[in-house]
């Protein structure tokens, strides 16, 4: 045989003959065989090599060098959750070098701008100091990585030397103080069920913040000026610099200083006498807001001596107790308000007046008060009167990691 066998006759059936191969396979097999072992093991250790380096690359970069800032390693370490990265030259771009300045807070100066694909953003261009790089970073870990109708969009950001800056959504029709505290004229653009609608939105988004994230994130700063309202007057919280995340299982936070705005900052997060900080700190500052909406005045005047008026709080009370709230309702001098209005504002005002208890215990939920907020045909009840007059020194607190904004 060709193959380097041999052949011969059966030894029963001398018509039949029978063929042998050797034993030993040819070299030509051999090598068909070894070539696909050796290209099965070089795929895997090339498969194995592109994981390592993969992971190696998500890994942080804390060790590798050195000389980059903690800002850039934060970046680096959330490089897969956040959103679009832009240099300083396209945000020249987008706000036509800056041409168009909206607004200006302690923490920066927020240009309009209009993306490529035709959007509108909001660049707030952030001061070089270490409490806007903290609020840089805050920003990012927490709105940068959750979406909600009633919580405002961060776009993107940018992050070069000197040069930092976040880009959110743009809101056409700017913060809720701008609509209660302008005077009669600004004021009687929203009216009463627009009113109520945008407090129950942003309840809404502050209660998706307190239980619907992974991680619970308590906002520390909530005030009118920080929510904002698109073409639609659809409310959406904003300003998320001072926000702080913790685990659902925990029962309070630790804060090194007092945070928040004055006047809208709860008890407890600026006495450390009143018990653990919690998501409640935030229910006490929403309730502060309803107030303001339905007494169209601030909590506080910098400007006034607090010995020479009554406390809000305690104003609005008394005034509900007596039956005469109405008589303080926003723009009631205006026109006779209508009684499903008034019933809204009334809502509104005991609902505050159930989130400022001085005890944060006594104090409901955010996901409760949308409920009361949303009506389903129960009461609210009046809440009892449970300030302190120790309360109304809050409003002289200090801090380095306080909004200005």
């Amino acid at each position: 045989m060709s193959g380097g066998g041999f052949c011969m006759y059966n030894q029963t059936d001398s018509k039949q003959i029978y063929c042998k191969r050797p034993k030993n396979k040819p070299p030509g097999d051999k090598i068909i065989i070894l070539g696909g072992v050796i290209g099965t093991v070089a795929l895997l250790l090339m498969g194995t090599l592109f994981l390592f380096l993969n992971r190696k690359r998500c890994l942080p970069t804390y060790s590798l060098n050195p000389n980059l800032s903690n800002v850039e390693k934060f970046l680096q370490d959330y490089v897969h959750q956040m959103p679009c990265r832009y240099s300083y030259s396209q945000l020249m771009k987008i706000t036509n070098k800056f041409a168009y300045k909206v607004g200006e807070g302690g923490f920066g100066v927020v240009y309009k701008g209009k993306l490529p694909t035709g959007g509108l953003v909001a660049v707030k261009m952030l001061d070089q100091s270490r409490r806007c790089e903290n609020q840089f970073m805050n920003e990012v870990a927490t709105i940068g990585r959750i979406h909600h109708v009633h919580l405002v969009r961060l776009m993107g950001y940018c992050y070069e030397e000197h040069r930092n800056a976040l880009v959110y959504e743009y809101m056409a029709n700017g913060s809720l103080d701008e609509f209660i505290f302008a005077g009669r004229e600004k004021e009687a653009i929203l009216n009463w069920a627009q009113l109520y609608s945008i407090a129950l939105g942003a309840a809404r988004g502050i209660a998706y913040l307190h239980q619907d994230c992974d991680n619970r994130i308590i906002h520390f700063d909530i005030k009118p000026h920080n929510i904002l309202l698109d073409e639609e007057f659809t409310p959406k919280v904003a300003d998320f610099g001072l926000a702080k995340l913790c685990g659902k299982e925990e029962d309070h936070i630790s804060i090194t200083a007092a945070r928040g705005t004055p006047g809208y900052a709860a008890p407890e997060v600026w006495s450390r006498n009143l018990g653990g900080v919690t998501d409640k700190s935030d229910v006490y500052s929403f309730g502060m807001v309803l107030l303001e909406i339905v007494g169209g005045r601030k909590n506080i005047d910098v400007q006034v001596s607090r010995s020479s008026q009554l406390y809000f709080p305690e104003w609005a009370f008394k005034s509900m107790e007596n039956g005469q709230l109405e008589r303080g309702l926003r723009g009631s001098g205006q026109a006779e308000i209508e009684c499903e209005e008034k019933e809204k504002a009334i809502r509104l005002a005991k609902i505050g007046l159930c989130c400022i208890q001085y005890n944060s215990r006594d104090r409901p939920s955010m996901s409760r008060v949308v409920q009361m907020l949303e009506g389903n045909g129960d009461d609210v009840s009046n809440p009892p009167l449970l300030f302190n007059s120790s309360i109304r020194a809050a409003p002289s607190i200090h801090s380095s990691e306080e909004s200005s904004v």
